[in-house]
């Protein structure tokens, strides 16, 4: 998915992107964005724990630097991905991160159907960006 989502992000190319695993993402990484898509396998009706360590970590050396950067959320599931989806939200508001796209949630197996989704969400984030929309 997350691969997916980075071949839409690409098409526009007045945006430059980056796939960082949520473990090896920091502080610096979340300053440099515009735009945030973040990907994460529903675990026990939670998001993984690698995006909870980015988010715990990042979340006070970020307050007053990053104000309304633009999010969205794509979520592989193998219940209704809910949970993930609530609990990711829940800590966005706190930053404050802004939704910006609906989220891709694929619910049991991935299929082409799923990563088509998957690059048009990268896509529109990307074309948001770049036009000054978010």
């Amino acid at each position: 998915m997350a691969r997916a989502t980075l071949r839409g992000a690409r098409r526009v190319i007045e945006v430059e992107t980056r796939l960082k695993m949520a473990l090896r993402a920091g502080l610096d990484d979340l300053l440099w964005a515009h735009g945030l898509l973040l990907g994460t396998p529903e675990n026990f009706g939670y998001m993984s724990g690698a995006l909870k360590n980015f988010l715990d970590r990042t979340y006070y050396p970020a307050q007053g630097q990053i104000g309304g950067l633009p999010y969205a959320v794509f979520v592989s599931a193998g219940n209704d991905g809910t949970g993930a989806l609530n609990s990711i939200e829940r800590i966005a508001r706190g930053y404050p991160l802004k939704p910006v796209c609906d989220p891709v949630i694929a619910r049991g197996e991935l299929n082409a159907a799923i990563l088509q989704s998957c690059e048009e969400l990268g896509e529109t984030m990307a074309s948001g960006v770049a036009w000054g929309v978010f």
